[in-house]
Parts: structure tokens; sequence; C-alpha cells
């Protein structure tokens, strides 16, 4: 035992921590978020109104928090960042599954944003710092691809802690967010962060207002950064209603098969999440295998142009399907070109920021990003009240599609116009 902790008190290799937080993080996010829904309405008993107003709560949470914690990373540390955020997250997902009352929720969605926004865009900017900007692409790949593994490690264990209890996966997975911040203050390294000489001179306020002028800096030289904001926005506005309408959607629409004898939802939504992580999982794999040229690409618009239409598309199909496993399998097949666009995406932002402030942009991107979940999502719940879920559906891939030209235009682009206004 005294020999394995000194092991872990050494620091790893950046990347192979970088593994170890992403596969960490997706697998004990999967464990405690695969059958949450089903949670908050069988167990707490929250109406549909209710449930808007956890993501909204959520959602606006993330979006007052994401510039002072991105600041923070920037000018202190990104590692302490991080091992910050992870154990607030833990905290908040306990309490989430610990007590089963709508305010508790609600005070667990404000707990879960404050923890999230302090990982959010410091995760990045310190594997980015630490292996090189030329470097980072294969390991957040890599990295990606290790956190569908271990994401769907943890639906699986979801499911089968689901039969004995609802509640259970869900305190499972946050006690092992606390865990994980242990193990990582053990091993995480930080050796090419150099904290700003200026945090310590000025007052709080002033270093936190100097950061985010710098980062807002790079937003108004850089018309791609300010493009990317757009393109997170449109995703924002369509992305909230996708992500609760089709549990119902896929519930009031379809009859659900026997699996192993047993009809029960928690166990046919933990099947699906499975289903869709191993597809998203082999996609990414075999994509960065066969045409590593399209995702290492210094400009990879049309790759991600094209995989914004079969993200769209996928869900059109599932809000006009009438079969059960072609609505699914068109979710899967979006979920699966968001797996492969996400580090094309990431790393392309990546090298258009400069290192001092790449933590702040991010949380800015990150902000973009919940701007359009807390503005989009109840016009679009409210039209499935009105309408039906499907028009919903239609309404977010309608939404969504611009960016797909928004990414031909940028891609289109020389390279001196995307650095200078």
């Amino acid at each position: 035992m005294i020999t394995l902790f000194r092991r872990l008190r050494r620091p790893a290799d950046a990347a192979r921590t970088y593994y170890v937080f992403e596969a960490g993080f997706a697998g004990f996010n999967a464990l405690a978020f695969t059958l949450i829904m089903v949670y908050q309405v069988q167990v707490v008993g929250l109406t549909p109104l209710q449930l808007v107003l956890v993501g909204t709560v959520m959602e606006a949470t993330c979006f007052l928090g994401e510039i002072p914690t991105g600041v923070i990373a920037d000018r202190y540390s990104r590692r302490l960042s991080v091992l910050i955020g992870l154990p607030i997250i833990g905290a908040a997902i306990i309490l989430q599954g610990a007590v089963p009352e709508f305010a508790a929720i609600l005070a667990a969605q404000v707990i879960w944003g404050i923890g999230w926004t302090f990982v959010s865009g410091a995760n990045q900017a310190w594997i980015t710092d630490e292996v090189g900007v030329e470097a980072v692409q294969p390991v957040l790949t890599r990295g990606h691809q290790l956190a569908l593994g271990l994401s769907f490690a943890g639906t699986v264990l979801a499911g089968l802690l689901g039969l004995v209890s609802l509640q259970l996966p869900i305190i499972v997975g946050g006690i092992g967010f606390v865990i994980m911040a242990a193990v990582l203050a053990l091993i995480m390294p930080e050796h090419n962060f150099t904290p700003d000489p200026d945090a310590r001179a000025g007052t709080a306020w002033a270093t936190l207002l100097g950061t985010f002028r710098s980062g807002l800096g790079q937003v108004r030289r850089r018309p791609l950064v300010r493009w990317f904001f757009v393109i997170s926005l449109l995703f924002g506005l369509s992305s909230e209603a996708i992500d609760r309408l089709w549990t119902a959607r896929i519930l009031e629409s379809f009859t659900l098969p026997s699996l192993f004898g047993r009809t029960e939802p928690a166990l046919w939504f933990a099947a699906f999440a499975v289903i869709g992580s191993l597809i998203s999982m082999i996609s990414s794999i075999v994509v960065n295998r066969v045409a590593p040229g399209l995702v290492s690409g210094t400009r990879p618009g049309r790759v991600l142009a094209l995989l914004v239409v079969i993200q769209a598309g996928g869900v059109a199909v599932l809000a006009l399907s009438g079969h059960l496993w072609l609505a699914m399998g068109a979710l899967w097949l979006k979920r699966a070109a968001g797996s492969i666009a996400y580090p094309i995406q990431a790393t392309w932002l990546n090298r258009q920021l400069e290192s001092r402030s790449r933590a702040t942009v991010l949380s800015m991107n990150g902000q973009a990003d919940a701007i359009g979940q807390v503005v989009g999502g109840p016009p679009l719940g409210a039209l499935a009240s009105l309408t039906s879920i499907p028009i919903a559906l239609i309404g977010s891939a309608v939404i969504m599609s611009p960016a797909a030209a928004l990414y031909l235009r940028l891609g289109g682009r020389r390279k001196q116009s995307l650095e200078s206004s």
C-alpha cells in the first residue's frame, strides 16, 4: 500500500494524466446521468415544467460561472481549477441522488454548474500548454476515444445498479468524481504554465477583469473565433430540446419490446445508451485510422460542415420516423457525428488562441452554448406542448443547420483573414 501511494505521488506524463481525466470523467458521468431523467420522473416525480426548470437553472449557472472560473484558470493555475471543480461536481451529484426533492434537485444544478465551469476550458487549456499546440490533436482524439469507452462501461454499470435502485448509480457516480479529484491531485503535472505576475500585484477583481479583456481582445481580433461562438450558440439553441425531448419522443410514440423478459424503461434506456456509446467509439476510431488527414487538417471546414448535416439529418429522422429502430439509429448517427466533430473543432479553435487567455476564451465559447440552451430550450419546449414533439425536433434541426454553411465559409478563408479583423 505504501509503495502504491508513493507511485501515485509521482507526477505522471501529461498525456497519460489527460487520458485518466477524460476516461474517469466520462465513466463516472455516464454512471451518474444515464438514468437521471428516469429518476427525476419516477422517483422525484417532477412535472414537465419542473424538468425544464432544472435544465434552465443548470445552464444559467454555467453561463454566469464560465468567465470568472476561466479567468482563474488563466491567472493562477489550470491544474488547480480542475482540482477545485471535480469534487464540487461530485458533491452536486451525490446531493441529487440522496435527496429526492425538487428543491434539492435545483440546488444540485447550481452546485454542479459551478463545479463544471471550473473544469470547462481549464482541462483543454492545461493539456494544450503541456504537450504543445502542434501535438495536442492526437492527444485530444485519443482522450475522446477513451472517454467513449469508459462511457460505455459506466452506462452498463448504471443499468445494473439501476435495477437495484435508481438512486444508487447516481450516488456512486458522485463518489467517483471525488475519488478522481484525489487521484489527480497526486499525479497531475503542470510544468508549462506560468501564472501572470500581475495576478498578485493587483486586486482580485482587477486581475479577473484584465484577463477577461485579454480574452475579449482575441475574439475581436480574430473573426474565426467570433464565428466559432456563433456556431456554439446555434448548437446551444437546438441541443436543449433534443436532449430533453428525445426520451419522451420514444416513450410516447413506440412500444418498447421485451428485453430478457423485461420491459422497464430504465433497462431499455440503459441499453440505448450502451449501443450509442459503442457506435460513437467505433466511428471515432475508424475515421481517425482510415482518414487521419481529414481529422488533423489545419482548416477542416468541409469535414465539420458534413458532420453538421449528418447531425441535423439524424434529428429530422428521429422526429419523423414511425419505426423505433430507425428513430434510434438516426439518434445514434447524430451522436456519432458529434463525437467525431468534437476533437476536430476543439483542435481548430485551440490553434487560434494565445496561451495566456486560452481558458478564458474557451469558457466564453462555452458561455455561448449555455446562452443558446437557456434561450432556445423553453420556446422549443412550448412548441412541443402546443403542437407536438416531432415538430419541436424539426425546429431544432433547422436551427442547427446554418452551422454547416458557417464551417464551409471559415474553411474557405485565407489564413491572414482569419487572424485579423
